[in-house]
């Protein structure tokens, strides 16, 4: 699981004709909200290891961020067979991820 957001921007059509469960984590390295997120968010994934984590850096001009209306940091996006299915901004506690990656992850959920 990678430490550091991406600053190269994968495309929307990319994301979008992803396979499978997946999150989209935008924020920023240099967040302190985003930073202090990482324990809940990591404690939350541990339970679900075959769901895809991708951070990507958001910012203003950044398109991918925008096309899925991100405007506070850290927001996680929960794909499913490249289609939105869940939203967190600013998730708080691990258990609101483990309940929206167990939305996406159904198999992961039953276990």
């Amino acid at each position: 699981m990678t430490s550091e957001y991406r600053t190269e921007q994968p495309d929307r059509t990319e994301i979008d004709a992803l396979t499978g469960p997946a999150v989209v984590e935008f924020g920023t390295n240099w967040c302190g909200i985003c930073k202090a997120a990482q324990p809940n968010i990591a404690e939350a994934f541990a339970k679900y290891p075959n769901v895809r984590r991708i951070k990507v850096e958001d910012g203003s001009g950044r398109p991918l961020g925008r096309s899925f209306n991100v405007r506070l940091w850290p927001t996680l996006v929960f794909m499913r067979d490249g289609r939105q299915v869940a939203k967190l901004v600013r998730p708080e506690d691990s258990q609101s991820i483990a309940d929206a990656l167990a939305l996406i992850d159904a198999p992961a959920a039953a276990s």
